[in-house]
């Protein structure tokens, strides 16, 4: 008679029987789990110093700050070597042995993750959802996760790190701090951020001991039994650790529970300020200057060329400005956008409504014009500068209210904008078409551009990856505002190949609706790689694609449009109302900048006739010039490519 069978003996034949209808690789997963599993069951206790592993995964250089200073912070605070490292070179393989994960990540579109974290992301998803790995895969895993993301986003707000929580927690690891929730918008990620990385010092001190965290937290609340870290933040606040570093200085620190002065970092009255360390200083490195709390202004590479005569931007050929007397400024950089083909690359704020501190719009204009000018002299002694252009440079007498952002925005864009005028300052603003009540209200300005970046709703979403749901209604409302002005008023159009240049017809039909007097077609820029544009060089029509497209939304027009000049350099041509802008077969596109102060002075109602003047014949469609003013001298680089550039 065989022996009564043991737990031991039963438990091998339940084994063997599960094992007789698993695949191979199923008999490796469950292998896994058990062989990890029986390890650690058997392993001694990890002291409280083990190395964590530190990822990052980086879309506009935000999360990479925010995880080199945290590296700094437990190397220096808790005497453990961390080194921050991008997401993309992680080999998911090695989770099961980490002892303490660390992760500061983004939101991408959509609230997918970023291109950065998608390889890692893709293999935590598919192996929550696999049965064969079940609950005990990453077991022995401790992880601390911190989101970077933006509130004006909605329910997509740090949703690539809730979806990396839940993968992780489903796969049996333990999150031992609370999800942090950074709003970057929001004007709080310093602070945010300082307590959780706060809370994760103290857990690899060996300080802080919690429990599974449900992943249902909504904050970085205290957890159940916790000491007060008075004394902790007080080390801090003495200046033991200099935490002024790639992300911008961090804010006042908590004592006693509150926030010093009763307020969060540049906050006043209970409103931020638009533009935190981390934003400024991403602005700052890319050649803004900023201007108290939500402006900014920079010099403009056309400036610098009209100053050494070497041509003008398109405005120049279209309208007549002077370059070299033009200043790019915007008093709201945030936007409610974020274009592919932003060349800012989405380092700017977003928000759907002003929310922040509100700077006086006279020292707005003082301190553009102040900024503005000293770039202006730093030109001096540049070759090929001439005296009497730097000279006329120091008095601008153009405003681009189009650098960044959405100027329309702005609560006093008006006083602004009458500042500006006061000073015989031309205007020329640029608003994306979601803030059609702002377009109405606005005050007569110089001329007045909407933002066209797509001709039906589906490619809209995909260009502009707008924040409102009801973008496409206020992208209509905005384009109907456009055909009540009486000054001059432009459609922008951006082409970008294989996204909306293919669209002519449904651009045609747009055109009744606003009525502009002038219709820009440009091609993209390319701003190079970033992980936030999808966008290659591929995507970027040459001049002559651009001609085509101009010529053929004219015809479609019904003779209301023609073309009337194009800027070679630029990739750039423009149509023109025939009705009003072609006299007596003479293109009449440039502006008559005395007359426009004239009028805007007299307080009459007047229209954009009343301030035209006549195109130069180099400026116009066709002449061999290509836009490019004959006064001027062409200057090309030289440009070596391919073997010729190896033997130099």
């Amino acid at each position: 008679m065989p022996p009564f069978p043991t737990a031991t003996t039963a438990s091998a034949t339940s084994h063997l029987a599960l094992l007789l209808v698993l695949s191979s690789s199923s008999i490796f997963f469950l292998y896994k789990s058990l062989r990890l599993r029986r390890e650690r069951s058997s392993a001694p206790a990890r002291a409280p110093t083990a190395t964590p592993t530190l990822l990052y995964a980086s879309a506009t250089g935000t999360s990479k700050a925010l995880a080199s200073r945290l590296s700094a912070r437990l190397t220096a605070e808790a005497g453990v070597p961390v080194r921050a490292t991008d997401a993309a070179a992680f080999e998911p393989d090695d989770l099961p042995s980490v002892p303490l994960l660390l992760l500061v990540l983004p939101t991408h579109d959509a609230g997918a993750p970023p291109p950065a974290a998608a390889f890692l992301a893709r293999w935590l998803e598919e192996s929550a959802a696999d049965f064969r790995a079940g609950a005990l895969l990453l077991s022995g895993l401790r992880f601390a996760i911190f989101g970077v993301g933006s509130r004006a986003y909605g329910e997509t707000f740090n949703a690539a790190a809730k979806s990396f929580s839940r993968w992780l927690r489903a796969l049996g690891a333990v999150e031992v701090v609370p999800l942090g929730e950074g709003d970057v918008d929001g004007g709080d990620i310093e602070v945010v951020f300082e307590e959780w990385s706060g809370r994760v010092l103290r857990v690899v001190k060996g300080e802080e001991v919690s429990d599974a965290v449900n992943g249902e937290s909504d904050g970085l609340d205290v957890l159940e039994g916790e000491e007060s870290d008075d004394d902790d933040d007080e080390d801090v606040v003495d200046g033991e650790v200099d935490m002024e570093d790639l992300a911008g200085k961090a804010p006042g620190r908590k004592q006693n529970g509150k926030v010093e002065n009763g307020l969060r970092n540049g906050e006043e009255n209970g409103a931020r300020d638009m533009v935190t360390p981390i934003i400024r200083t991403s602005l700052e490195k890319q050649g803004y200057k900023i201007i108290g709390s939500h402006s900014g202004v920079k010099i403009c590479r056309w400036t610098k060329s009209q100053l050494r005569g070497r041509g003008g931007c398109y405005k120049h050929s279209f309208y007549g400005i002077e370059s070299h007397r033009c200043m790019e400024a915007t008093p709201s950089l945030a936007c409610a956008n974020k274009c592919v083909f932003c060349w800012r690359h989405h380092t700017n704020p977003v928000g759907k409504s002003w929310k922040w501190k509100m700077d006086d719009p006279l020292e707005i204009v003082n301190a553009a014009i102040d900024q503005h000018t000293k770039m202006v002299k730093q030109m001096k002694g540049v070759p090929g500068v001439k005296p009497e252009k730097l000279e006329e440079g120091l008095s601008p007498r153009h405003c681009a209210l189009s650098l960044v952002g959405e100027p329309i925005m702005y609560p006093e864009i008006n006083t602004l904008v009458d500042e500006l005028h006061r000073r015989h300052i031309s205007t020329f603003l640029v608003t994306n078409a979601q803030f059609p009540e702002k377009i109405k209200t606005l005050k007569p300005i110089t001329q007045l551009y909407v933002s066209v970046d797509a001709a039906t709703k589906e490619s809209l979403k995909a260009v502009d990856r707008p924040l409102f749901s009801d973008f496409w209604e206020r992208f209509l409302d905005s384009l109907k505002s456009l055909h009540e002005k009486d000054q001059r008023t432009v459609y922008r159009l951006t082409l970008v190949k294989g996204w909306n240049a293919e669209e002519i017809d449904a651009y045609a039909k747009l055109l009744n609706l606003g009525q502009p007097d002038f219709i820009e077609i440009k091609g993209v820029t390319y701003c190079g790689s970033s992980a936030t544009s999808k966008l290659t060089m591929e995507n970027v029509p040459w001049h002559s694609d651009v001609k085509e497209f101009s010529e053929v939304l004219a015809s479609k027009s019904g003779d209301v449009y023609e073309v009337a000049c194009e800027h070679a350099h630029s990739c750039c041509v423009l149509l023109a109302k025939v009705d009003k802008f072609k006299i007596n077969g003479k293109w009449h596109t440039w502006i008559d900048y005395d007359r426009f102060h004239e009028l805007v002075t007299s307080g009459k109602p007047f229209k954009s006739q009343d301030y035209m003047a006549m195109t130069p014949s180099w400026a116009v469609y066709g002449a061999e010039e290509g836009g490019f003013d004959p006064d001027q001298s062409r200057f090309k680089k030289e440009r070596r490519h391919g073997a010729a550039a190896l033997k130099r």
